[in-house]
């Protein structure tokens, strides 16, 4: 902005001009959400139908592989004993097989189990073991459900960024046709959990956005109304201090941070991205020393409704654990430097609750430990051979195997080889080569049009991907995953939507200008869908013969 933003009477006097040159407009256009343009039917059905289509994809095939894989030897199985118990207990050695064979009895040894993540994951995973049974498709399904809901969050949050239900949608069918995001959504590990309320908080704060600066609006113009004078001071302060969007923004954290400790990080950084945005609203109806007093007034209740939300739910998400500390008392009670447990039965209710909450202090030491002194140790003697360096992720340099089933021989079991060849089945966490290549460049594209051209928009996948990835360089030297960056692609989509979007253009751009931006989406659009037609099989665990196979492993470092 070129000239300060105060105008008399409030939102009606032009603002000076834009980094591009054109008319800066008023405040109160400025406040106008930019989704108040758009069809609200069609801002359901688009989406809606982005989702279902998202749905099918995941829980087709479902029940394949018909076994526990990877990390499910875990999360299912510490799903399955909360549903039955409410906390998770010890299995005995081969409790995978039997669990395989069907056979749900006799799997369990005593005492609790050291879980190393929090729940909420797990209780999700739980809803849908209740609902279909200790199988396959039952550990699975909710999964598949909550990252169809992704794709549905993700639409409508950026229809809401970008003022455009179709944008909206082409970000939804972007992560709805990546790789990565499918087979995590098929799959019961946690970060697919992660991804959707990591998702589902900022989407949260864009409608606060909206919301708060259209309350700031009104609240100013009727102060100032009666004097006709331009604002002084904080500007509207009591009316802005109950915020419903910012408190079920914190919810959402408080889940993320339940599902695993990363959603700490990106709690963090869209903390200091609405500060900024509260501070921006601020000195837009003309309050000076914006960015200071927006600390006082703005991100001080902020600090409430989002971080002590946030953690009230992450222990309430703890509950099964509190309600049975004693048992994780007798099974892992150790002094601990973050102090020690308690020698005596408590008395009271008031002193079994203070025991539990330092019970539960101690054990996040010992999980603290596990992440940052027992994996590195681990690590070090014995690499993983799907490790990945992070740096490489946007990239596609390791995908997972979750699953490999080969050296099926030809005209066995359906494979149709020639020769003396043979099939195999995979499930391969890779994600969409045209998504993820295409979001790279849209990530660079976007940090200019942050910084440079001060749209705001894509400072939210900027941020995304800054506090979803970014992280993970400084542990390097444990064993870490590339589909730990399921958290990051919703953000990517959300760039490369964007980007997209400014190629098509307004509404009432030039024919010729709408005309190239619709064939470019086109033809990102249909690369997406073809690629993803084509790795389809080694994402969801086809029989294929093994030259297929090869055909498919682009890079060396994909085998």
């Amino acid at each position: 902005m070129d000239v300060a933003a105060r105008d008399t009477p409030l939102g009606r006097t032009p603002l000076g001009r834009t980094a591009t040159g054109h008319p800066y407009p008023t405040v109160s256009a400025r406040f106008t959400p930019l989704v108040a343009r758009s069809s609200r039917r069609a801002g359901w059905l688009g989406p809606l139908a982005v989702a279902a289509v998202a749905l099918l994809l995941r829980l087709w095939g479902l029940g394949q592989p018909d076994e526990i894989t990877f990390d499910e030897t875990y999360y299912a199985k510490d799903a399955w004993s909360l549903e039955q118990f409410g906390y998770v207990r010890n299995y005995v050695d081969k409790a995978d097989k039997q669990i395989n064979a069907g056979q749900l009895t006799g799997l369990l040894a005593d005492g609790p189990a050291q879980i190393v993540h929090p729940e909420v994951g797990k209780w999700m995973i739980a809803v849908g073991i209740r609902l279909f049974g200790m199988d396959p498709f039952g550990w699975r399904v909710a999964a598949a459900v909550t990252g169809a809901l992704t794709v549905l969050v993700l639409c409508r949050a950026v229809r809401r960024l970008s003022g455009s239900t179709l944008v909206g949608c082409l970000a939804g069918l972007l992560l709805g046709l990546d790789g990565l995001h499918l087979v995590m959504s098929r799959t019961a590990l946690l970060d697919g959990f992660l991804a959707f309320w990591l998702v589902c908080a900022p989407a949260c704060l864009l409608a606060d956005r909206d919301w708060g600066r259209q309350r700031l609006l009104r609240l100013q113009q009727r102060s100032a109304s009666a004097a006709d004078l331009p604002p002084s001071g904080f500007g509207p302060v009591r009316g802005m201090l109950l915020r419903p969007w910012r408190l079920a923004a914190g919810v959402c954290f408080g889940l993320a941070v339940g599902t695993k400790w990363n959603g700490i990080v990106v709690l963090a950084a869209f903390g200091l991205l609405t500060w900024a945005w509260d501070a921006g609203a601020r000195r837009a109806i003309g309050v000076s020393w914006a960015w200071l007093r927006a600390a006082v007034v703005d991100a001080v209740p902020a600090l409430v409704s989002l971080v002590g939300v946030a953690f009230v739910v992450y222990v309430a998400t703890w509950s099964g654990w509190l309600v049975h500390h004693d048992l994780m008392a007798d099974a892992y009670a150790e002094p601990y430097q973050w102090g020690s447990y308690a020698s005596a039965e408590p008395a009271s209710v008031a002193g079994e609750t203070s025991q539990a909450l330092r019970d539960l202090w101690n054990y996040h030491e010992q999980v603290w430990r596990f992440h940052t002194v027992d994996v590195v140790r681990t690590t070090r003697d014995d690499p993983h051979p799907y490790e990945s360096d992070p740096r490489g992720w946007l990239l596609l340099n390791r995908p997972v195997g979750i699953d490999l089933q080969g050296d099926v021989p030809a005209g066995k079991r359906g494979c149709t080889a020639d020769g003396d060849g043979t099939c195999l089945r995979q499930v391969l966490a890779l994600g969409n080569p045209v998504v993820w290549w295409a979001g790279a460049l849209a990530l660079l594209a976007s940090v200019w049009m942050w910084w440079a051209r001060r749209d705001w928009r894509f400072g939210v996948p900027l941020v995304g991907v800054a506090a979803t990835w970014l992280p993970w360089f400084r542990f390097d030297e444990r064993s870490i995953f590339s589909f730990y960056a399921v958290v990051v692609i919703p953000f990517t989509c959300i760039a490369l939507a964007l980007l997209l979007g400014l190629l098509l253009g307004r509404v009432d751009a030039s024919r010729l200008r709408r005309s190239a931006g619709v064939s470019v989406i086109g033809i990102v659009l249909l690369a997406a869908i073809a690629a993803a037609i084509f790795f389809w099989p080694i994402w969801t665990d086809q029989l294929i013969p093994e030259t297929d196979w090869q055909q498919r492993m682009w890079l060396d470092r994909w085998i």
